[in-house]
């Protein structure tokens, strides 16, 4: 993965963003999180070490962690955006039956980009790609029905 919850904060410093312990928890949460969580999800951890963070102040940080380039929102059509920490180039597979998103790598598709440009006249700036199906645990569930 890339940058540490350390080199993180020391980004925000840089920028004057004061560091408080909530935004530190919340950021590490994100950093060691593989499984694209919610705000709702981060406040349900959090909460009992932090009883009187909001819910509105998981929000208020995760848009300032997005508006850093610290971490990517993801939103997939459902109401709730997810967030995901590792800003690497990598896809998305998404179960239709649980919403369980896992990472894969797949080398990037530059010349779909290219093919973009060439079509359109547009200057690409980035692409998504998700792949959708039925995740292993709810396929075999599936089966055994």
């Amino acid at each position: 993965m890339g940058a540490t919850v350390e080199q993180a904060l020391e980004q925000l410093k840089s920028t004057g963003v004061r560091m408080t312990p909530q935004r530190h928890a919340i950021l590490s949460f994100l950093m060691h999180s593989m499984t694209h969580p919610t705000a709702d999800e981060i406040y349900k951890s959090l909460s009992p070490a932090f009883p009187s963070m909001s819910v509105a102040t998981i929000y208020n940080n995760l848009r300032l962690f997005v508006e850093a380039g610290l971490i990517r929102e993801l939103t997939y059509g459902d109401d709730s955006s997810r967030f995901d920490a590792d800003l690497s180039e990598h896809y998305h597979a998404i179960c239709r039956t649980c919403r369980t998103i896992v990472d894969f790598d797949y080398p990037p598709l530059t010349d779909v980009e290219a093919a973009a440009t060439k079509e359109t006249g547009f200057k690409v700036e980035g692409h998504r790609m998700e792949i959708y199906g039925q995740c292993a645990g709810c396929a075999s569930r599936h089966r055994a029905n």
